[in-house]
């Protein structure tokens, strides 16, 4: 009988065990629970901790509580200026009712195919009111704020609060893009081509301008030059007349050396002259110059060149 009594003991033990053991369940700090009784939410709890239900009649459901990601499919959009955009968006949002999140859509990921239709249809109304300009470049972080204010009344009837709305890219149809490359690309070869041609104008002026000043610098310079040639012959005839009426004989002397050095260089001319008979060798002879000339008189030293050199002998 005793043996019996504690048999009952230990089982009721047991029983109380798994029992305890199914009723209680953990909460993390990730997650947030729905206790469901016949497929009825009767709490929803949002706080970590260890808790507990009726086992065996309630069971548990769990929701993320972290900030989930949402990517949209690309898709093509028509700005303002009618312009067609291939956009690559994405959108972060997080669930603030779990109640009313699990009445709407029970999962997560029913959750994402009802945010992928109504923020999708929000982004093509929003970029239709907007010029590429605008949302490749000037207005895209307004333009995201007003979907994003646009979308989330929606987004709260489920349960759903929508922390962010990006557009990852957004770029030109393959077609579209080839045209306005190539249009770019002729646009710039236009720019390009009155470019040269400006330069080219700019560097003939340029030339002309430097031709004009050099023209002026070599008449100047030659101005200067026939200036300074003129006053040195000048003073070199004054030198000569002077140094004739000092010593006439000494000059007669020095042009004769002259007139020699000039003709008798070495080359394939010959004269034959005999310097007893002619006047023009008579230094050869007479090294001191005593004899008088036979011939005329040397006459006044001209402004340049050499004294004529003698005739041939016949």
């Amino acid at each position: 009988m005793r043996n019996g009594s504690f048999g009952l003991v230990i089982g009721a033990l047991v029983v109380a065990l798994v029992a305890l053991m199914g009723s209680a369940f953990v909460v993390n700090p990730t997650r947030q629970a729905l206790v469901l009784q016949f497929g009825q939410v009767k709490r929803a709890i949002v706080e970590p901790g260890l808790y507990f239900k009726i086992p065996l009649i309630q069971n548990v459901e769990y929701l993320d509580r972290r900030i989930l990601d949402l990517d949209l499919d690309p898709q093509e959009v028509i700005a303002a200026d009618q312009k067609r955009l291939i956009v690559d968006a994405f959108a972060r949002y997080k669930i603030v009712d779990p109640v009313a999140f699990y009445q709407a859509v029970r999962t997560v990921q029913s959750g994402n195919q009802r945010l992928t239709t109504f923020v999708s249809s929000g982004l093509r109304a929003v970029l239709a009111d907007a010029t590429l300009t605008a949302i490749v470049r000037d207005e895209r972080t307004p333009l995201m704020e007003r979907l994003k204010k646009q979308v989330q009344p929606r987004a709260r009837d489920f349960g759903v609060e929508i922390v962010d709305v990006r557009i990852r890219r957004a770029d030109l149809p393959d077609t579209n893009a080839k045209a306005i490359f190539g249009r770019m690309q002729k646009e710039r070869e236009r720019e390009a081509t009155e470019i040269r041609a400006r330069g080219g104008e700019e560097s003939q002026r340029i030339k002309a301008k430097a031709n004009q000043e050099r023209e002026i610098i070599l008449a100047e310079a030659n101005r200067d030059a026939d200036k300074a040639r003129g006053e040195g012959d000048a003073l070199r005839i004054k030198i000569f007349a002077d140094a004739f009426g000092r010593d006439a004989d000494f000059f007669a002397f020095y042009r004769s050396m002259q007139a020699y050095e000039a003709a008798l260089k070495g080359g394939e001319t010959k004269i034959v002259i005999s310097p007893s008979t002619s006047d023009f060798f008579r230094y050869f002879a007479d090294p001191a110059g005593e004899k008088k000339n036979t011939l005329p008189p040397v006459p006044a030293p001209l402004p340049a060149g050499p004294a004529p050199t003698a005739a041939p002998a016949q």
